[in-house]
């Protein structure tokens, strides 16, 4: 069962390298007064995957997997991050990384949101959606939308023209690390890889199968 364990002591009877174990050993979800955790708790425990919560480097940093989620605004999201040193933990992480949502915009250079300054992990900069004159877009954007150009082992197994779920007002454009493409407005990266950091701006956990599969597929990563 998922745990929010934060800053909490461990015990480890077994002697096995982590805590818990289970498929893929533990994930660390970091914790950074942003929203969206315990849905990505529970998509994680229906697949049999245990994790925690925490703001803890030493469980972070010892984690097989770190999911760095996120709802909210960017700039007191950076804000924390930086008050807890987090900001530099999470760009020295070596085992795979994947940032969901706000999680992907932070880990690009610059927001428009709240004019902040931000990871730097991706070369790109995050930008408000605007909707072009006499064009009737709603923003933030909600709901399904197909995604293709899929280029990252996070896609393994889905046909190119999957549908998944978005709530976001900030979009990063096209670049270098685009892994795949989503168009609403303009086309934009709906995700993003660069060496072991994996980023979505959708919500897996909220995206059916298809997210399940991405989940699964950044679980299984060596």
């Amino acid at each position: 069962m998922s745990e929010d364990l934060t800053n909490k002591a461990y015990s480890n009877p077994k002697g096995s390298e982590l805590p818990f174990g289970g498929q893929g050993g533990l994930v660390a979800i970091i914790k950074y007064n942003s929203g969206n955790v315990q849905s990505v708790q529970y998509a994680l425990q229906r697949l049999g995957v245990e994790s925690v919560v925490t703001d803890d480097e030493s469980v972070i940093r010892n984690a097989k997997k770190v999911i760095f989620p996120g709802v909210g605004h960017a700039a007191p999201a950076m804000q924390y991050l930086r008050y807890k040193e987090l900001d530099k933990l999470i760009v020295s992480l070596q085992q795979p990384v994947l940032g969901i949502c706000l999680g992907q915009q932070l880990m690009c250079n610059h927001s428009e949101e709240g004019n902040t300054d931000c990871l730097g992990i991706f070369n790109e900069e995050v930008k408000l959606f605007i909707p072009p004159v006499g064009k009737v877009f709603k923003v933030p954007h909600v709901g399904w939308n197909s995604i293709y150009n899929l280029k990252s082992i996070l896609f393994e197994g889905l046909t190119g023209n999957d549908f998944v779920y978005s709530v976001h007002s900030y979009y990063t454009a096209l670049g270098k690390d685009t892994a795949a493409t989503t168009d609403y407005i303009v086309p934009f990266s709906a995700s993003l890889q660069k060496d072991n950091f994996y980023a979505v701006q959708f919500h897996p956990e909220k995206s059916g199968l298809v997210g399940e599969t991405i989940l699964k597929n950044f679980i299984n990563l060596a």
